[in-house]
Formats: C-alpha cells, structure tokens, sequence
C-alpha cells in the first residue's frame, strides 16, 4: 500500500484518542508531571497538572458568577411578585368605582416607577360612557388591541395610543397591554381596553425583556376593570 494515501494524523485524532483512552496516562503518568504548558495568567511555564488546575478555577468562578446571577435574578423576581400583589390589593379595595382607573395608574407610577400610564377603555356601562377614560378611542386602536395577545414591548412607533400620554413627544420606549376578560391570550375575547405604559429612556421597555409579569398585571387590572362593564 502506499503509505502517501494515508491521510496524517491530526491534533483532532490526538485529542479523540486521549479522550478515549483515559489509562494512557496510567501507563505514562510522567507525561502528567513533564508537559510544561504556558499560563494563562502570563508567559510562565506550568506543568500539565497545574494548567488542569487553573482551568477547574476558572470554571469554578464562571459557575460562581452564574449562580449569584440566578441569585440577583430570584430576588429582582421576588420584589416584582411583592410589588403585583400589593398592586392587586389596592385595585381589590377600591369600592368606588369611579376613582378605579386612577387607582391602576397610580399605582403602577408609584409602585413599579412607570414615569407615564395612560389608560382607556370602551364598550362600558352607560354611565361610564363620558367619562375621561373612554374618550380618543379610535376603531383602529379596538382592533389593535384585539389583535395583541401578549404585551407589546419595544421603541415608540407613533402609536395612536401614545396621544394619551402627557408629554407624548418625549416617549421613548413602551409596554401596550390590551385589556380583555381571562387570559391576555384568548382571542375568542374582544378586547375592551388598552393600557399603555411609556418612559422617555429608550431602553425602558425593551423588545428582549420577559413579559410574564407584564401578562398576569394586564390580567389582574382587566378583572379589576371588568367591574365598568
């Protein structure tokens, strides 16, 4: 056979070998102890034990830093659940409805820090009909929030609903949040409002962010207001 038709070994072939045959450093442990490799915290040279051991660290420290991630992330969550459940609550204790829109957004300005709300709804009891919060309603603004099945997060896109807000020029970023009996996601269920949350940072309400608390708070503020129908 000749010998230039088999392909060389490669490093990929060296290193498949030694993956599968761990007792190969049984049988030459010196190599353990005389492979000198260079650091990865400068140009010294260590031997094939200490690199293995520099390495565990490093890994050791990676995971470290992503369990005190999940860590920061369970409380950031924590504070969230806290603040939705005392938000339900005020909503809950409202027993005049006519001051309930205000209590939903005040609340969520004081409780959660939204610099802006705006909320409106329609298709209400008669004697809600004139009230602020059904006016500048357009049929356009119905059939788009009928049309969201989870919050919207992301950049200003010259909403109709923006106008609601005060200072409407200045918004960056915002969350819209239709509001419908049961679940957000239910598109057997028109919408019957739309409440909108806004901030001049355009890094506010950001399309990457988790909507999940977004979602059960448009759920809680649509049972709560289910009483104006």
């Amino acid at each position: 056979m000749n010998s230039s038709a088999i392909p060389p070994i490669t490093e990929d072939d060296i290193a498949q070998y030694l993956a599968n045959t761990p007792e190969f450093f049984e049988r030459h442990a010196e190599l353990l102890t005389s492979v000198v490799l260079t650091s990865q915290h400068g140009q010294r040279a260590v031997s094939l034990q200490e690199r293995q051991a520099e390495m565990l660290r490093e890994k050791i420290k990676g995971l470290e830093q992503h369990i005190m991630e999940i860590v920061r992330n369970g409380s950031e969550n924590a504070a969230i659940a806290d603040k939705v459940q005392q938000w339900a609550r005020r909503m809950l204790a409202v027993r005049d409805a006519a001051v309930l829109v205000q209590e939903v957004e005040e609340g969520l300005q004081t409780l959660f820090d939204v610099p802006k709300v705006a909320l409106r709804l329609w298709d209400v009891a008669p004697g809600w009909e004139q009230a602020p919060w059904t006016q500048g309603v357009s049929e356009d603004v119905r059939s788009f929030a009928t049309s969201l099945t989870m919050p919207f997060c992301g950049p200003n896109l010259g909403f109709e609903a923006i106008g609601w807000l005060p200072q409407s020029a200045q918004v960056r970023s915002v969350a819209l949040l239709p509001m419908r009996p049961g679940a957000m996601d239910d598109m057997d269920a028109p919408a019957f409002g739309l409440l909108v949350l806004a901030s001049d940072d355009a890094a506010r309400f950001d399309s990457t962010m988790g909507t999940d608390f977004l979602t059960r708070m448009a759920e809680l503020a649509s049972a709560a207001l289910d009483r104006l129908r």
